[in-house]
C-alpha cells in the first residue's frame, strides 16, 4: 500500500508542477511591440569606409489636389528623390479616386466635396502618371504627371 500511496502523491506533484507552470507563463503580460523610427536630421551622419558622411534628410512636400470631372489640377508635380510627399486629394465634383501606381499610393473613392490624404516617400526618380481609377475617368483626361528629380 506504501508504493501506492507513493505513486498517488508522485502524480500529484507532477501535475501540480505541470499545470503551475502552465498558469506561470500564460500569466505574464505581453507588452505591444512599438517601433521607433528616427527622421534623420541634418547633423545626422553614417559612416562610410570608416569616414562619417553628412546625411541630408529630404524636405516634406504638402500638395493639394483637385479632382473634378476628368481633371485635375494642378496635373503636374515637381519634387526631389528622397523628398515626403503629402498629397491632400480634394474632389469638387463626381466620385473619383486619387492613384500612383509606382508608390503604391491611392485614396478611397470619394465623394462631391470629400477629401483624403495619402503620404509616401519619393524614392524613385522619373516621370510617374497619377490618375483616377474610377471607370474611363483616366482615359478621359483625368491624369497628371509626378515628376522626380
Amino acid at each position: 500500500m506504501n508504493k501506492n500511496v507513493l505513486m498517488i502523491v508522485m502524480v500529484i506533484a507532477a501535475v501540480a508542477l505541470v499545470g503551475g507552470g502552465i498558469w506561470y507563463t500564460s500569466r505574464k503580460t505581453t507588452l505591444p511591440e512599438v517601433m521607433v523610427t528616427k527622421t534623420p536630421t541634418p547633423e545626422s551622419k553614417i559612416i562610410v569606409n570608416d569616414t562619417p558622411v553628412a546625411i541630408s534628410p529630404g524636405e516634406i512636400r504638402k500638395f493639394t489636389i483637385e479632382g473634378g470631372n476628368f481633371k485635375f489640377t494642378p496635373n503636374t508635380m515637381k519634387i526631389k528623390k528622397g523628398d515626403t510627399v503629402q498629397i491632400t486629394f480634394k474632389n469638387s465634383e463626381g466620385n473619383h479616386d486619387f492613384v500612383i501606381d509606382e508608390f503604391e499610393v491611392a485614396t478611397n473613392k470619394i465623394g462631391e466635396g470629400e477629401e483624403e490624404e495619402v503620404e509616401f516617400v519619393a524614392d524613385k526618380v522619373g516621370t510617374f502618371e497619377f490618375y483616377c481609377s474610377v471607370g474611363n475617368h483616366r482615359a478621359m483626361g483625368m491624369k497628371g504627371s509626378l515628376i522626380v528629380e
